[in-house]
């Protein structure tokens, strides 16, 4: 993590508890995506702070703005704790097309492969292509995952 100069982003560990998250978490909603709201409700009630092993919540700052947000879970729908889940992307509009989403979404694969075997998310169609493209495998028939990527054991 830290600086990523092609584009001028620092990414941390993020506590959703900031009036830069609420910016976030505001203009997320006016889009008609909830996520945001669901990651605020599940920190401030406890239900997931992102502290089992494996999870982090990660947020990428351009300067004093967040700009984008990826989590990292222990997967709540599978019955094995050996799955990640990608919880809660989102990039603010000035920021997209720049590489953003994919730094963040990298960066939680690169942390799941170490506590997971699979990485499993549930995408809107319209990232289906994102998705794939970093290497996520299509699933079909399973209700909670669109895409899931393999790791090798001990990889």
């Amino acid at each position: 993590m830290g600086e990523t100069p092609e584009v001028g982003y620092v990414l941390k560990r993020l506590r959703p508890t900031t009036p830069a998250f609420d910016r976030l978490k505001d203009e997320s909603r006016l889009e008609g995506y909830w996520m945001l709201v669901r990651l605020a409700d599940g920190w401030a009630s406890g239900r997931n702070k992102f502290l089992k092993r494996g999870e982090a919540l990660f947020g990428a700052w351009h300067g004093r703005e967040l700009a984008g947000v990826c989590g990292l879970n222990i997967d709540p729908y599978a019955e094995d704790r050996d799955q990640g889940r990608v919880r809660h992307l989102f990039v603010g509009a000035p920021h997209r097309r720049a590489g953003l989403g994919r730094m963040l979404v990298e960066t939680v694969i690169d942390r799941a492969r170490r506590y997971f075997t699979v990485l499993n998310t549930r995408a809107p169609p319209e990232a289906f292509v994102f998705y794939e493209r970093l290497g996520f495998q299509p699933v079909l028939g399973e209700e909670f995952v669109t895409h899931r990527m393999s790791f090798e054991k001990g990889g």
